[in-house]
């Protein structure tokens, strides 16, 4: 029960900082850099996807540690580097890759990861420990 609660907790919060990241930054950040190469609407079956999974990997890598640790800062910071990682591994390619991706916006997006990880994952190890403590 704890595992199951983690990833809802984990998926909540991540869902909605990335609906308000995205939000307020689609046109002052992606839009003048990518132009025509975002869709008008979201792919909703990739989206829902990334959705479903990167959650679960942070309760792998960040939020288990920190239960199996007894310190939910330990959350943080794997959560946060798990986001650096995985943000940087998308941003990097991207820059390496695609004529009009920017520095800025690979600083930008890794930074946003960082914090969207971090945050998202001491907010469900919290979450966790305060209503679904390990038996």
């Amino acid at each position: 029960m704890t595992y199951i609660a983690a990833y809802g907790a984990t998926l909540l919060v991540f869902l909605l900082a990335d609906m308000v990241w995205l939000g307020t930054m689609v046109s002052r950040l992606y839009r003048p850099v990518l132009g025509d190469l975002l869709l008008p609407e979201a792919n909703l079956t990739p989206a829902i996807i990334f959705y479903l999974v990167y959650p679960l990997g942070l309760v792998i890598f960040a939020i288990v540690p920190a239960l199996m640790s007894g310190n939910i800062t330990t959350a943080l910071l794997f959560g946060a580097l798990f986001g650096f990682f995985t943000y940087g591994t998308y941003d990097l390619t991207n820059q390496a890759t695609l004529r009009n991706w920017s520095t800025t916006l690979t600083i930008s997006d890794m930074a946003w990861g960082s914090v969207l990880g971090g945050i998202s994952s001491l907010a469900a190890a919290w979450i966790v420990t305060k209503f679904f403590p390990p038996v």
